[in-house]
């Protein structure tokens, strides 16, 4: 869904249409979460600077993005 189609569709009147946006978006958001996540530790970052970055305990950011490579 592009950009403008989703903030349209994420105020429509439709639950359907508004629901499906939300899916949509919060598939984005673990997206870029993983990416980032990733390139943190790539720059040395720790999972305790992590976590609470993302206002999370370290041991679920760990739990989360700890196995991926």
């Amino acid at each position: 869904m592009e950009e403008r189609d989703l903030t349209e569709a994420a105020v429509s009147d439709d639950p359907t249409t508004g629901l499906r946006a939300v899916r949509s978006l919060r598939e984005l958001a673990e997206r870029l979460e993983s990416l980032q996540v990733a390139r943190a530790r790539e720059l040395g970052m720790s999972w305790q600077e992590i976590a609470d970055t993302l206002g999370v305990t370290r041991q679920a950011v760990h739990k989360k993005h700890g196995r991926r490579k």
